[in-house]
């Protein structure tokens, strides 16, 4: 378990944790998907009384309703087709330990009751028999959906949210963490250069750092480790800084959508997929081109520049509006020398 990160919105999140975790209550954990909420859940366990005990974890939306109350509970043999023989649920697994329920917010109503009771009174009755029997479990929940607004819905419990609430940790998103996204970059950057047996880390060039600070990061940390490592792995020359991040592995530059297929009104097919020319400033006009090939590289410099600006530097994109093929535009990269420049 590692956190990463100086932030103070991310810091104050990980103190709250820490505090909370010697009190053995519900803790409830809130945050966008990637943002570390399991991390969160381990050390509410490892820092409490209950750390030599088992913590156990159970992913809500994994499962079936139909499943889910047997999951929790367990159930006895013959208590539903398919019960060949009695199995216990996680609230058994997890006795004297911690049990984590991610995605709390998928619950159907039925296993809330259930829940609510199994939290009320430490009471659990497995599926099919008539016995309830006493489990002592610290309750540690997370999700990412609005539960106040689904309980005056009616689509959550809301005596089950006050239950659950004795403390709610808000994970901030990582484009809220202001100066984390260096840091987890490098983190995750050294991480796999080590893993393909670099012998040193080169580090990321200006317009990649550049390029990660300005993402949204809808994924967070886990978004931004996939990108990070992907990003290493396609760098064949390990003695330069990272000049090339990929957001999105799916893009493909033969991929044209139905905007790129349809001409402007008034403008025949293959003027309007052609690129608008940006000319140098150091070109006017005719008259004053003094040297031919210097002034087409200038104006294809500026063609490139222009695409990747448009793009976020994303070279692919680029590429796919210029109608070249990556390879062609990564020659002309290299070709003007337009990463060094920046």
């Amino acid at each position: 378990m590692q956190f990463i990160g100086q932030s103070t919105a991310f810091l104050d999140a990980v103190e709250r944790a820490s505090r909370a975790a010697a009190v053995s209550r519900p803790v409830l954990v809130i945050g966008e998907r990637g943002t570390g909420k399991e991390l969160i859940a381990q050390r509410l366990h490892r820092l409490s009384p209950r750390w030599d005990e088992a913590l156990v974890t159970m992913n809500c939306a994994a499962l079936p309703e139909t499943l889910i109350e047997a999951e929790l509970f367990g159930h006895e043999a013959g208590a539903f087709t398919g019960a060949v023989k009695a199995r216990v649920g996680r609230f058994e697994e997890a006795d004297r330990g911690t049990l984590f329920l991610d995605e709390l917010g998928t619950l159907s109503m039925a296993a809330q009751e259930r829940l609510l009771r199994a939290i009320e009174y430490g009471e659990i009755a497995r599926i099919g028999s008539s016995r309830p029997s006493l489990v002592d479990v610290r309750i540690v929940a997370a999700t990412n959906a609005d539960l106040p607004r689904l309980a005056d819905e009616g689509r959550f419990r809301a005596d089950l949210l006050d239950r659950l609430s004795f403390e709610v940790i808000n994970l901030p998103p990582l484009r809220a963490r202001e100066g984390d996204v260096f840091e987890l970059a490098d983190y995750y950057g050294r991480r796999m250069a080590a893993e393909l047996e670099w012998q040193g880390w080169p580090g990321f060039s200006a317009v990649a750092l550049d390029a990660l600070e300005r993402h949204a990061w809808p994924g967070n940390v886990r978004e931004l480790r996939n990108v990070v490592e992907r990003a290493v792995y396609r760098w064949a020359r390990e003695d330069e800084p990272i000049a090339e991040i990929v957001f999105d592995p799916f893009e493909s530059p033969w991929h044209r959508t139905d905007a790129l297929m349809e001409p402007r009104a008034g403008v025949r097919e293959e003027e309007a997929s052609a690129p608008e020319p940006v000319l140098p400033a150091s070109v006017t006009g005719p008259d004053s081109v003094d040297d031919l090939r210097a002034a087409v590289d200038a104006y294809e410099s500026g063609l490139v520049r222009a695409a990747l600006d448009r793009h976020r530097w994303n070279q692919r994109r680029a590429a796919a509006a210029l109608g070249l093929t990556y390879d062609q535009i990564r020659h002309c990269i290299r070709k003007h020398r337009i990463m060094e420049a920046e």
